[in-house]
């Protein structure tokens, strides 16, 4: 439900309704799996930026020491909380204040004057005094007011002569361009930041704690990770069986940064299925122009068993969609070990992960999805709160004929679950590579991997979509719901245009994918046309045979790509149908949504969770609430390292 708004920026509360149901030790273990989710929050936000710990300590600082005062301020640090810094999660452009620096200024002088800034939350250098004070908002103000200053997180389609790593504002390489990257090998490719010193040497910053011993020194995030392996620790005590190897060896891979930890967590992690189940790492590439360092997120998850038998029927059948897949078959796997697959319930999202993420599937790394297969989340509470946020309001808007408006609001839900499961489960689980390329081709597509791999997996889900299997196995009550997916799928690459209130190029990867399958299908079919109605742009879907088609010539030749390694194909494909759109059309867009008064952007505000304790430390009971205040859980969260 929509607890709170700012801009176009909704706020809502996730729930999980599944915690009532567990054990006393299952809630003692999601407790302390939670507490290791907020020790690596911090970390996403130096990921987006050099500045965005210090930005972060600097507003956290206002809003807990007088923040009702400064209504600006506050409205500015929830967008900041809710996209782990000044540069929105979707659009990867940066997000301007309504105050100016003045103001903040004055508001940091009141706030030093009430006590602020008495601690160093997450190492930032210490402001003592005026002068110390003065001195960091001078240097932090071009990374929050220009507007020309680091304007992209990642920028994949840059302009004038800097290339994607230069244009980029992430702080994945400090000095790096990707000529120096032309015959340097990573140790730690993942889990690592790239400095280029002084003498001209690269030096790779590794994501650690250290070990006890010593033996392994700590570097880059050891203050978080060390918190969330001290957090993980507890947990291991009340872990459910064949979790303890699980947690071990996340814990040994955040001391001492080791991709083989990496790997030998997610084999264990991707064999390991119960009810209280967690995601915790560095994971998802999307925000590396490059597709090589990981972003740090964590999750912690509750089964659904209400709407988890669609999860487990479509797992079951992963051979079946296989052998049935557009492509050729030297790409089709045989002997389809079954992936494990869940819908779930989250009681915390953190780092960067975002409530708008319904599905999942993990892990990336392709040696292990070969040999051990892979995880599949459906996220019920997130998909199930969003639908009821969004209403039907942008259907009757954007739908191009009263049939699509009837079907999607009688199948629209039934045909999102569905998109989701398929993806996830029978899409990012599919396919197979050439054999010289067994651990992956994403280091040859680049920047346009995850595009690929995205657009790769919505089109599998609306391949299988019309398979009467589906039908035969009782996950669709009607083939009408294949309509409604195929409805739902053109129409997003209007709506989803809100979402990019500037420019004309599209950076995000789903974004991408989805207007590159559309923009394909109508070129190459005609199953969609563009119309104009009472000054209204739709994108009318004409012939469903002939989008069919298309998604499997377009599905076929993307399994190709990625199973060759073919970059300049890739390249040509998303630049030419998934990059660059009309302006014009997008400030239509805008308007129109204007007028439905309903958010473009969410975030999450999680569950609550509080622990009893006895006089040993034990876990004697767990309460969970839903606070609906993102500002004092935000605080809250804060406190870990020491925010007062």
């Amino acid at each position: 439900m929509l607890v709170d708004r700012v801009g176009s920026t909704g706020f809502v509360q996730l729930q999980a309704e599944s915690f009532q149901k567990l054990s006393p030790r299952q809630q003692a273990l999601t407790y302390w799996l939670a507490q290791a989710s907020i020790a690596i929050d911090p970390i996403n936000y130096d990921q987006n930026s050099r500045f965005g710990l210090r930005q972060k300590r600097l507003l956290e600082a206002i809003v807990a020491h007088g923040g009702a005062e400064h209504p600006k301020i506050v409205a500015f640090t929830k967008l900041f909380w809710a996209n782990r810094g000044n540069h929105h999660e979707m659009t990867a452009q940066k997000i301007l204040p309504e105050f100016t620096f003045e103001e903040l200024k004055a508001a940091a002088a009141d706030a030093l004057a009430k006590g602020a800034f008495a601690s160093n939350p997450y190492g930032t250098p210490p402001i003592r005094s005026q002068a110390d004070l003065d001195r960091e908002l001078n240097e932090l103000r071009a990374s929050l007011f220009d507007p020309a200053f680091e304007p992209n997180v990642t920028a994949k389609s840059p302009q004038g002569k800097l290339d994607i790593l230069q244009s980029s504002a992430n702080n994945f390489y400090s000095g790096v361009s990707l000529a120096d990257l032309k015959n340097f090998h990573e140790a730690y490719p993942l889990n690592s930041r790239l400095v280029k010193t002084k003498d001209g040497k690269l030096v790779e910053e590794v994501y650690r704690a250290g070990t006890p011993d010593g033996k392994i020194p700590p570097g880059l995030y050891a203050l978080f990770l060390g918190k969330a392996a001290g957090f993980l620790e507890k947990a291991r005590a009340y872990a459910e069986p064949g979790q303890e190897p699980v947690i071990d060896a996340l814990i040994r891979y955040y001391q001492t940064g080791d991709p083989a930890e990496w790997i030998r967590f997610g084999v264990a992690w991707v064999q390991n299925n119960q009810p209280v189940d967690f995601a915790n790492g560095f994971i998802e590439v999307y925000r590396d122009a490059r597709a090589a360092k990981g972003t740090s997120q964590s999750f912690v998850s509750l089964t659904d068993q209400k709407l988890n038998q669609l999860m487990v029927k479509l797992a079951a059948n992963a051979q079946y969609f296989e052998d049935r897949a557009p492509w050729l078959p030297q790409y089709k796997k045989q002997g389809v070990k079954p992936p494990l697959a869940k819908a779930v319930e989250t009681v915390i999202e953190t780092g960067d992960f975002h409530v708008g993420t319904v599905g999942d599937n993990l892990p990336n790394e392709n040696e292990i999805r070969e040999k051990y297969g892979s995880k599949s989340f459906l996220f019920t509470g997130s998909s199930r709160t969003l639908r009821q946020a969004r209403g039907f309001g942008e259907l009757e808007e954007f739908a191009a004929s009263p049939e699509e408006i009837a079907i999607g609001k009688k199948y629209g839900e039934e045909a999102s679950d569905l998109m989701t499961a398929l993806h996830e489960i029978i899409g990012h689980g599919s396919g197979k590579l050439n054999p010289k390329f067994q651990a992956g081709t994403e280091s040859i597509l680049k920047e346009y991997y995850s595009t690929m791999e995205e657009a790769r997996a919505d089109l599998m889900a609306l391949w299988n979509a019309t398979d009467p299997k589906l039908r035969e196995l009782g996950l669709v009550s009607s083939p009408e719901v294949a309509k409604a997916m195929y409805y739902g799928a053109v129409r997003v690459t209007l709506t989803q245009l809100q979402r990019i209130p500037k420019g004309d190029t599209i950076e995000e990867d789903h974004q991408r994918n989805r207007q590159l399958i559309v923009n394909y299908i109508m070129d190459k079919t005609g199953a969609i046309q563009k119309v104009e109605r009472n000054g209204k742009t739709y994108l009318l879907l004409k012939d469903f045979d002939k989008m069919h088609q298309g998604v499997g010539m377009l599905e076929a030749e993307l399994m190709r790509i990625k199973a060759e390694g073919d970059y300049a194909g890739i390249k040509a494909l998303i630049d030419k149908y998934g990059v660059h759109f009309d302006p014009a059309l997008r400030d239509q867009v805008l308007a129109r949504f204007q007028k439905l008064d309903v958010p473009a952007y969410w975030a999450g505000i999680n569950a609550d969770l509080t622990a009893r304790f006895d006089a040993s430390g034990k876990v004697t009971s767990v309460a969970l609430s839903y606070p609906r205040d993102f500002v004092k859980q935000q605080l809250g969260y804060a406190s870990m390292y020491a925010l007062k």
